[in-house]
């Protein structure tokens, strides 16, 4: 990692767009195949179970796992995606939730969406919305959760020349409106907004640097108080 800082700044402006271009189309196509398996496992799935759906901090978030540990008997399927965004759930909604016929369904999506030039809150709440009308539609009975966007840190990645350009962006003062936007919403959808954030957030209320990887992205031991705080939304 120390070696790839150094050499993105040795190069041009022009050559690092030219390889952050490279390496969203590797990601676009990692999605793409990720949204085809699902397809395929879809076909094996319990229905009436929980769904925990989202983008790349849904993705890592070792639920089943640390559910083990506890010896608790929850079926839980997971479609978090990294690197999407609200259009990319928009547009892989039957593979993500439909297809799995789910009961509860928790949802954290959006994050990536606040990096994209024309980021709009407004747009992603009209996104949001889509999706759980959406949901409403097609799964009218399923329990409807919509989780609170993680804090970031941008002291962790200032080491880190994508990660500190993109958190410049993606700021915790970003974050923060977002979630009282999503709060808003959910209070208008009858879903639950849920923040599990208060283990992860430093007193600057930024993510704990013991618990990310380069500013964003959390270890694995980060989502056991996210876990402790989401246990008594389970069901019973």
């Amino acid at each position: 990692m120390a070696d790839l800082r150094k050499t993105m700044g040795s190069l041009t402006s022009e050559q690092q767009q030219a390889i952050r271009a490279a390496f969203e189309e590797m990601g676009r196509l990692d999605r793409i195949q990720k949204y085809e398996r699902f397809r395929r496992l879809n076909k094996f799935v319990r229905p009436h179970q929980i769904l925990f759906v989202g983008s790349s901090l849904m993705e890592q978030f070792p639920v089943y796992e640390l559910l083990l540990d506890r010896q608790l008997p929850y079926v839980i399927y997971n479609r978090g995606v990294g690197g999407s965004t609200s259009f990319d759930l928009m547009e892989h909604m039957d593979e993500c939730i439909y297809a799995l016929q789910p009961d509860y369904i928790y949802i954290n999506i959006g994050t990536n969406d606040m990096n994209m030039p024309d980021y709009t809150e407004e747009g992603l709440i009209g996104r949001y919305r889509q999706i759980i009308q959406g949901i409403r539609e097609h799964l009218p009975d399923a329990k409807l959760f919509l989780l609170a966007y993680y804090p970031v840190n941008p002291v962790v990645a200032e080491n880190n020349p994508v990660m500190k350009e993109a958190l410049q962006v993606r700021s915790n003062a970003r974050i923060r409106s977002a979630n009282e936007a999503v709060r808003k919403l959910a209070e208008e959808t009858g879903a639950r907004f849920l923040d599990l954030n208060g283990g992860i957030t430093d007193e600057n209320g930024c993510l704990k640097a013991e618990y990310t990887i380069e500013g964003m992205h959390m270890y694995g031991d980060g989502y056991v108080p996210v876990l402790e705080a989401l246990l008594p939304y389970l069901p019973e």
